[in-house]
C-alpha cells in the first residue's frame, strides 16, 4: 500500500470509523447496485413555452398514466384514471373545482377514495427507491405519515383497518386537501429520476424565466445548453453583440414583456432612442412575428426599437469579426456593400435589391461605427443585463448544471451536431490559432464560454470567452448552431429567398450512416454497440413523414417542438424521451391548448408512444453511471476494512 493510497484511507475512516460501519456501508452500496435503474426523462427546444413544459414535466410524458394503468388495470375507468392523473399533475386546481362541486358527504367519500388511490400510486411509485431515498423525497409536514401508509407493517394483523384509521384521521381533522397535494407532488417527485435539458430553454415563447425558476428547484437535472441558450448567457455576460441578439429576437417575436416583466431589463433607454431616431424612418420590414399575448397597441414603436437595436446588431457583429479574423466569418460584414443610390446589396458579385436603405445611424465611410446614442444605449443595456439578479441566478444554473455535451448512462446528449464535412470527417475548426475538431472542439468551446462568464480577473481572457459564446451561437462551424451562416441580414433586407438559405452543416446529411455515427459514439468514449445519441435543434417533419428515429435507433432527435411558430411546419408538438428499466420508449405530442384545458377537461397532450428498445433483462442501478461509482466506492470500503482487520489502521472508539 502506497503512502497516497494509506492517506486516502486515513480519510475514509474518519467517515466509517469501525469494522461494522464500514460493513454496514458496504452491505447497503450492494442493496442499492441491485434496484432498478431510475426513470430519465429527456426534453429538448422548450424556447419559453412554459405551460406545455411544465404539463410534459408534470406527467413524465405518460410515466405518471402508465403507473395509475400498471396499478388499477381495468379496476377503474378510463374516465378515472383521467381525473386521478389530472388530480397528481394539478392537486390545488382540481381540489378548488371539486369542493366547489360536491356537498359535505360527498367530499368526505371522495377524500376516502381518492386518498386511497394516491397511496397504492405513491407506493408502487416508490417501490424501486431506498427508504432513506424515499425520506429525503417526503414533504416535512407530513413525512411520518406518508411514510406509514406506504410501508408494510408486518407485525399488525389489521392492516387494512390501521391504513384506514389513518386516512379517516387525516380527513377528521381537515388536512385532506393538504395530504392531497403533498402526495400528488411526492409522486410526480418520484416518477422521474433524473431530467435532462437537451438545450433551447429561451426565446420566442414568453416564460423561460418560468421555465428555468421550475428546473432551479428540479430535484435532479442536468443541461446541454443550446444556440437560443448559448446567446442568453453571453448576454448575461455583458457581451454587447449577444445582448443586441437577445433583444432583437424579442422584439422580433413580441416578447420583450419576458425581459421587461420577466428580469426587469429596463428597455425604455432603447425606446427613446427608437422613437426619436427612427420616427420618421420606414420600419416596414420589422414587423412583428405575433405570439397569442402580443398587445398590438405597442406596434409602432416595437417596430422602431426592433430595427434600431437590429442595426446595432450588426455593427457591434461587423466589430466583432475584424477582432477576430480566425472566425473565418467576413462574409458576414454586408453594411459596407449596401449601394444606397440604387438600393442594392452586392453579395460573391451578385446584386440583389433592398427592401429597405433607411438607415440614420449608419455611417457610410465607417459602417460598423455606433453612433455617440446608441453607445449609450447598449451601456445602459449592459449595465440592466449583468445586475438583473435573477438572470444572473438562471446563468449561473445553466453552467453548474450544464454544457455543450454529456455523457450520461451509455447516451451522448448534444443539442446541435458534431461538425463535419459531407463524407464524414471532423471537421477543423480554428480556435485562437489551434485547430480542434470532434470532441476536443466542444470541449475547449466549452473550457472559453466558462471564461467569458467567469474570468472577472482577466479581462482579456474574458474578451475572448465571451466571443466565443457569440461564435458558438451563430459560427458556421459552431456545434450548436450547424449550419453555414445565419442569414439574418438577408432575411430582413433582401427580396430573394435564395439569399436566406443556410446550408446545414455535413451531420445532418449523414444522420442514417451507421459508421458515421459509430465514429461519433467512439470519439466521445462510448461503445457504439450499445450506446445511442439523443439530439435537439431540429423540428422533426412528422406530416411529411419524417422520423426522428435515425440509423436504426443510433441517434433520435426529440426537438420537443413546444414552439407553437413550429407547429404548422412540422404537424407535430415534438417529442419527448423516456427511459427506464424495461427500455427507451420515444413519446410523441399533440399542441398544448392551456393549462387551464387541462385541468377542467382533464386533457392529457402525449398522444403515442414508441418502444425503441426493451431491455433483455430490468436494467439495475449497477448498469449505470452511477453503479460504477457505487462499485468503486465499494472497493474503497473493502480496503479500508482489510487496513482495519491487518492492523494497518485502527478502530476508533465511538
Amino acid at each position: 500500500m502506497d503512502d497516497i493510497e494509506l492517506k486516502y484511507l486515513k480519510s475514509l475512516s474518519k467517515q466509517y470509523p469501525t469494522i461494522a460501519a464500514a460493513s454496514t456501508e458496504i452491505i447497503n452500496l450492494q442493496a442499492i447496485l441491485n434496484l432498478p435503474k431510475g426513470t430519465e426523462h429527456f426534453m429538448t427546444d422548450i424556447h419559453g413555452e412554459y405551460e406545455q413544459f411544465n404539463h410534459v414535466l408534470k406527467n413524465g410524458s405518460g410515466s405518471v398514466r402508465r403507473k395509475i394503468d400498471e396499478e388499477f388495470g381495468n379496476t377503474l375507468s378510463i374516465k378515472d384514471k383521467k381525473s386521478l392523473a389530472t388530480l397528481i399533475y394539478y392537486p390545488k386546481e382540481k381540489l378548488d373545482i371539486v369542493l366547489q362541486e360536491e356537498d359535505e358527504q360527498s367530499i368526505e367519500d371522495w377524500y376516502k377514495i381518492t386518498l386511497h388511490r394516491l397511496v397504492q400510486i405513491t407506493k408502487r411509485v416508490s417501490s424501486k427507491y431506498t427508504r432513506s431515498k424515499v425520506r429525503k423525497a417526503l414533504p416535512k409536514d407530513f413525512s411520518y405519515i406518508i411514510e406509514e401508509l406506504i410501508t408494510e407493517k408486518a407485525e399488525i394483523q389489521d392492516k387494512e383497518a390501521y391504513y384506514n384509521e389513518i386516512i379517516h384521521t387525516i380527513i377528521r381533522i381537515g388536512k385532506a386537501p393538504e395530504f392531497i397535494i403533498a402526495l400528488s407532488n411526492l409522486i410526480q417527485r418520484l416518477v422521474i429520476d433524473h431530467l435532462h435539458i437537451v438545450g433551447d430553454v429561451f426565446d420566442r415563447g414568453p416564460g423561460p424565466h418560468i421555465v428555468l425558476d421550475t428546473l432551479c428547484n428540479y430535484h435532479s437535472v442536468d443541461v446541454q445548453w443550446g444556440n437560443h441558450d448559448i446567446v442568453w448567457m453571453g448576454a448575461a455576460s455583458g457581451h454587447l453583440a449577444c445582448i443586441a441578439n437577445v433583444v432583437r429576437m424579442a422584439a422580433r417575436y413580441g416578447n420583450l414583456d419576458t425581459l421587461e416583466e420577466g428580469y426587469g431589463i429596463n428597455l425604455i433607454p432603447l425606446a427613446t432612442f427608437a422613437l426619436e431616431t427612427y420616427k420618421d424612418t420606414n420600419c416596414d420590414a420589422f414587423a412583428i412575428k405575433y405570439n397569442t399575448n402580443y398587445d398590438t397597441k405597442d406596434l409602432s414603436l416595437d417596430m422602431k426599437m426592433h430595427k434600431a437595436i437590429t442595426m446595432i446588431q450588426f455593427k457591434l457583429e461587423g466589430q466583432l469579426i475584424m477582432r477576430r479574423p480566425e472566425f473565418d466569418m467576413r462574409d458576414r460584414m454586408l453594411l459596407e456593400h449596401i449601394d444606397y443610390e440604387h438600393k442594392t446589396l452586392v453579395i460573391d458579385g451578385v446584386s440583389y435589391a433592398m427592401k429597405d436603405v433607411d438607415f440614420p445611424t449608419v455611417n457610410k465611410e465607417r459602417p460598423y461605427e455606433l453612433t455617440p446614442e446608441e453607445e449609450q444605449v447598449m451601456e445602459r443595456l449592459r449595465q440592466a443585463f449583468v445586475k438583473c439578479e435573477k438572470l444572473q441566478k438562471h446563468v449561473r444554473f445553466l453552467f453548474s448544471k450544464g454544457g455543450l455535451y454529456k455523457v450520461y448512462n451509455s447516451n451522448l446528449l448534444y443539442h446541435g451536431c458534431v461538425p463535419m464535412d459531407d463524407e464524414g470527417n471532423f471537421k477543423k475548426v480554428n480556435v485562437y490559432g489551434r485547430e480542434y475538431s470532434g470532441k476536443e472542439l466542444y470541449d475547449v468551446l466549452d473550457h472559453y464560454a466558462r471564461k467569458g462568464y467567469y474570468a472577472h480577473n482577466n479581462l482579456q481572457e474574458k474578451l475572448k470567452g465571451q466571443d466565443i459564446i457569440w461564435y458558438i451561437w451563430a459560427g458556421p462551424n459552431s456545434p450548436v448552431f450547424g449550419k453555414d451562416k445565419m442569414a439574418t441580414f438577408e432575411r430582413y433586407f433582401l427580396e430573394d429567398k435564395e439569399t436566406h438559405k443556410e446550408t446545414k452543416n455535413g451531420y445532418y446529411r449523414l444522420l442514417d450512416n451507421e459508421e458515421v455515427i459509430n465514429k461519433i459514439l467512439q470519439e466521445f468514449g462510448l461503445d457504439e454497440q450499445h450506446s445511442h445519441i439523443v439530439n435537439g435543434h431540429v423540428p422533426v417533419e412528422r406530416k411529411k413523414g419524417e422520423s426522428p428515429i435515425k440509423c436504426g435507433g443510433k441517434l433520435l432527435i426529440i426537438d420537443g417542438g413546444f414552439s407553437k411558430a413550429y407547429q404548422d411546419k412540422t404537424g407535430s408538438a415534438g417529442y419527448t424521451l423516456v427511459v427506464n428499466s424495461y427500455g427507451m420508449r420515444l413519446v410523441a405530442h399533440e399542441p398544448f391548448e392551456s393549462t387551464e384545458a387541462a385541468i377542467l377537461h382533464e386533457s392529457d397532450i402525449f398522444s403515442d408512444s414508441i418502444i425503441l428498445e426493451t431491455s433483455s433483462r430490468r436494467q439495475k442501478i449497477a448498469d449505470t453511471d452511477i453503479g460504477m461509482e457505487l462499485r468503486e466506492s465499494i472497493h474503497q470500503l473493502e480496503e479500508l476494512l482489510q487496513a482495519y482487520r491487518d492492523g494497518i489502521l485502527i478502530e476508533k472508539d465511538v
